[in-house]
């Protein structure tokens, strides 16, 4: 974590750090522009390397928080009681909302960083991401799987699940007019589906 960086004010700190997010979560790494980031969070590139060094840097900074960031949340919201999958499921889903009216890209950018293909960006992170999905395959080994239909596989209900509510989140956060609280809904109503389809 970057010390001179939380010396900052709150609300600058999380202008930048959502500006960041946004940019990197919409376009990848490769793809990704400082231009874009300093202006949308209405500083200075100066001020941007100052405090990150490089790209590289700032994007290793913002995996570090995201992942800490959400796990955090999801530790607030599951039990080690919780042996239901789509309640367990759903519980992380309150965790990801809760960050998402705070941090409205930081979902995609955490789907996104599973997707890079920039072998330096991947090295980078890789520590901290095998942290992240370390402690999110815990959590789905807490469910109890023979409470599922047995018509069904366990890999292929967590995959249709996963890939569903990543469409989604996709989906909702590339419009303009992106409301977390509108992809709260839709993906809320999916679970929903899927605990009737698949139990």
């Amino acid at each position: 974590m970057n010390d001179k960086f939380f010396d900052l004010k709150k609300e600058k700190q999380d202008r930048i750090i959502n500006a960041a997010l946004k940019v990197f979560a919409l376009n990848g790494y490769r793809h990704a522009s400082t231009d874009d980031i300093v202006k949308t969070a209405c500083i200075s590139k100066g001020l941007l390397f100052h405090y990150f060094e490089s790209k590289l840097g700032l994007y290793v900074f913002l995996f570090d928080y995201s992942s800490r960031f959400m796990l955090l949340e999801f530790s607030r919201e599951i039990k080690e009681t919780d042996t239901d999958l789509f309640l367990l499921m759903k519980k992380m889903e309150t965790g990801r909302m809760r960050v998402l009216k705070m941090y409205p890209y930081m979902r995609r950018f955490l789907d996104m960083a599973e997707k890079e293909d920039w072998e330096p960006a991947v090295r980078a992170i890789e520590e901290a991401h095998g942290n992240y999905t370390g402690k999110i395959d815990g959590y789905m080994e807490q469910a109890d799987y023979s409470e599922l239909s047995p018509r069904t596989s366990r890999e292929k209900v967590i995959k249709s699940v996963e890939y569903t509510l990543k469409g989604l989140t996709e989906d909702y956060s590339s419009r303009a007019d992106f409301k977390p609280e509108n992809l709260e809904r839709e993906i809320d109503s999916y679970l929903q589906m899927f605990a009737a389809v698949f139990q």
